[in-house]
Order: structure tokens, then sequence, then C-alpha cells
């Protein structure tokens, strides 16, 4: 599972950074980034609600 951040639609809230810190951080630009975009097996749960927690649909599933 691949985790991507549409940085067009990000708002830079911090949900995600603050629900998953393995896997997003806030850049100098006050966006989202993925850190590591290959989830890893124990943070995939958080990677979930991530996901489902962003209030503008920025963080996706990539499928490879």
């Amino acid at each position: 599972m691949k985790a991507k951040v549409i940085r067009d639609n990000c708002i830079g809230c911090g949900a995600c950074q603050a629900i998953a810190p393995n896997i997003f951080e806030i850049d100098d630009e006050g966006l989202s980034k993925t850190i590591n975009p290959e989830v890893k097996k124990e943070d995939e749960e958080d990677f979930k609600d991530a996901l489902e927690s962003c209030p503008t649909g920025a963080i996706v599933e990539e499928n490879e």
C-alpha cells in the first residue's frame, strides 16, 4: 500500500501528521507530504485513519 498526498487539495490542517506521523509531515510550504510513501504493515491503521480524517480528500491510496 502506498500513501500519496494530492497537494492541490491540501490545506495544511495537520490532521494527517497528528494521526500518522510515521507517514506524513507538514513541509516548509505548510502542506502535507509523505515521508514514507510505502506504508508499513504496522502503520496501515494510522494511514487509513488519516485518509478518512482528511477534510479535503487530499490523502489517497496509490495503486501500483
